[in-house]
């Protein structure tokens, strides 16, 4: 009797300090017991099924495997952007955002289940050994990798340390073996090519911690005529933006806005709401802009188009954005793990919040793919409104589902909505970037001829 009671003593001693992995390690402490009754009566039911799990279940179970998975099924049920990082997804993280990695330097995506290279990153090591898109990569040291993580795994490493990759390749008879020492590889957030003698084409990949530099960078060149005209429109292109840093979209933002709000965010405390206003910058820019998004644009994407759709700045081009206005942020946590929570919701200049709707686009246009007159409809991808326990756009709004209300159809009357996912080929763009390459893109002409006609209206106007 005196064991099990002490065995349960200590599975709930081992409740309270899961519970202080997420409080203490964090950098601040707090007394369970305060937030009431039903806490305690929560935690001691959670320890009882720890403790029925462990002594009947049919396989040993790892008792800090289970309290890990409880943390994350707790954290995911919140919302699909929360979620605890255990240190290999942390570190990860960490290297997206610091805008370089140690590796040898190649985008890879799956098809048709092969880890296949989408495109060599010029002057890394993978480039200059000679691996090409569409190579299919079977083995790394020696060993099959499991899924694209694995494989990005075993690929990263310290710079100067050698991995051997080897890939299969169309026409060749023998898998073709490549031995590569790691290099640090910059991670591209910018890309830019002037697209006609005064009219420049930015794509921004992502927002790492260097995307603002990079964009001045380039905007400087176009801006000052080097190797072409001064510069008269620019397309700033966001599509496939999955997001980033939250100051980077601001101050990219205020690169072309002057003055006025850039971005509020709310919090449910007042430490995590903040207003963002524009500066005056040394360069006017004042050159039309058009600025190109796609149902993969987001969460950072979303609030620099946004800012410059609110401003009248850009005209948007494209189809609606996927829709993600909430704020995270990582609190480090021991061992190496870290904690990624909602803490805000994000509002354009004119307080729209875009949470599951998303940036509509001023002027509708779809995705066209290389040699098919068909409409890429990218309404198909997934987007934030079709995550579960995605956040309402504001705090008071009930989504129908919840409260239905009188004479609604219940959730099992309803059929869930089917996507109709598309695969796309793999992005162009990841390879080197040149104005004839654009020239299949009909978003990109497009834009193109919207700089172009305004400028021409302009000196009609204006003789």
């Amino acid at each position: 009797m005196n064991q099990k009671k002490n065995h349960h003593i200590k599975l709930w001693m081992t409740v309270i300090l899961a519970a202080a992995f997420l409080t203490a390690g964090a950098g601040f402490y707090r007394d369970l017991s305060a937030s009431g009754e039903e806490t305690y009566k929560g935690l001691k039911i959670f320890s009882d099924v720890i403790e029925i799990i462990e002594n009947n279940y049919v396989d040993p179970v790892d008792t800090k495997d289970l309290i890990q998975k409880a943390i994350q099924g707790m954290v995911h049920g919140l919302d699909p952007h929360s979620s605890l990082l255990p240190p290999e997804a942390f570190e990860d993280l960490q290297i997206d955002s610091e805008g370089e990695f140690p590796g040898i330097g190649i985008h890879i995506t799956m098809q048709n289940n092969f880890i296949t290279v989408i495109s060599p990153i010029e002057g890394t090591p993978a480039f200059k050994a000679g691996i090409k898109a569409k190579d299919k990569i079977i083995r790394i040291g020696g060993v099959t990798p499991k899924d694209l993580r694995d494989a990005v795994s075993k690929m990263r490493g310290p710079k100067g340390t050698t991995v051997v990759v080897t890939i299969a390749r169309e026409g060749a008879t023998e898998p073709i073996e490549f031995t590569l020492v790691r290099d640090i590889i910059p991670v591209e957030s910018i890309k830019a090519v002037s697209i006609k003698p005064g009219y420049g084409y930015i794509w921004i990949t992502n927002f790492t911690g260097n995307t603002t530099d990079d964009l001045i960078k380039a905007l400087d060149k176009f801006e000052s005529g080097t190797g072409t005209a001064p510069l008269k429109g620019l397309i700033l292109d966001l599509r496939d933006n999955g997001g980033g840093l939250l100051n980077q979209a601001v101050k990219i933002s205020d690169v072309f806005i002057e003055e006025g709000k850039i971005l509020s965010i709310e919090g449910r405390h007042k430490k995590n709401s903040k207003i963002y206003n524009a500066h005056p910058d040394k360069v006017k820019r004042t050159y039309p802009m058009v600025v190109l998004i796609n149902g993969g644009s987001a969460s950072a994407a979303e609030i620099v188009a946004g800012a410059l759709q609110d401003h009248k700045r850009a005209l948007i081009v494209g189809t609606t954005s996927f829709g993600k206005g909430s704020v995270q942020s990582v609190e480090t946590l021991r061992d190496g793990y870290a904690l990624k929570l909602t803490i805000a919701r994000y509002y354009t200049p004119s307080g729209r919040s875009i949470q599951a709707k998303g940036i509509e686009p001023d002027i509708v246009l779809r995705h066209k793919t290389a040699g098919d007159e068909s409409n890429y409809d990218d309404e198909g991808m997934i987007k934030e409104k079709d995550l579960t326990n995605h956040l309402d756009s504001t705090p008071d709004e009930k989504k129908k589902d919840k409260d239905p209300g009188a004479g609604a159809k219940t959730d099992k009357d309803k059929k869930a909505p089917v996507k109709k996912i598309k695969v796309r080929e793999p992005d162009y763009r990841l390879g080197p970037l040149t104005s004839e390459g654009l020239q299949s893109d009909n978003q990109v002409l497009h834009a193109l001829e919207i700089l172009l006609s305004y400028e021409i209206f302009k000196n009609k106007l204006n003789p």
